[in-house]
């Protein structure tokens, strides 16, 4: 192991690459873990607790499970879940924007809440993105 990485955590080094983790990098990680969380946590609250379409809950809580996929990926650091995360969660995006528009005031504010959060997810993803590519690209110079 070189001697730069023997006073590195685990945690600091990017476990694709082998490099040093920056402060961008881990930041951007915990940015997409948590508003992946987030984004989970509202879906399943709002069609079961909050303003569920039908009393007693709704089928569509179901839609948080796809979110559960990619948090393992996030854990890992691993560069292809971000990637396709910053593409997939536009579908939740749309969905927001469908039902700010179209649904009464609770669901209008959860709607408001879900585009929030997808945007922050989007954002960190594809930060950690670029950010692991510049590393990348300073590692090879």
């Amino acid at each position: 192991m070189p001697e730069n990485f023997q006073s590195k955590s685990p945690q600091e080094i990017a476990p694709s690459t082998g490099m040093a983790a920056s402060t961008g990098v881990l930041m951007t990680q915990r940015v997409a873990v948590v508003s992946l969380l987030l984004l989970m946590v509202l879906c399943v609250s709002w069609e079961l607790f909050l303003a569920p379409i039908k009393p007693g809950g709704s089928w569509l809580a179901v839609k948080a499970l796809p979110l559960a996929l990619p948090l393992g990926g996030f854990l890992k650091r691993r560069l292809y879940t971000f990637r396709w995360v910053s593409l997939v969660i536009w579908l939740y995006f749309i969905e927001g924007v469908v039902r700010a528009y179209s649904d009464p005031w609770p669901s209008f504010a959860l709607a408001q809440v879900e585009l929030s959060l997808c945007l922050v997810l989007f954002v960190s993803c594809a930060l950690h993105v670029k950010y692991r590519f510049q590393a990348a690209a300073a590692q090879s110079a």
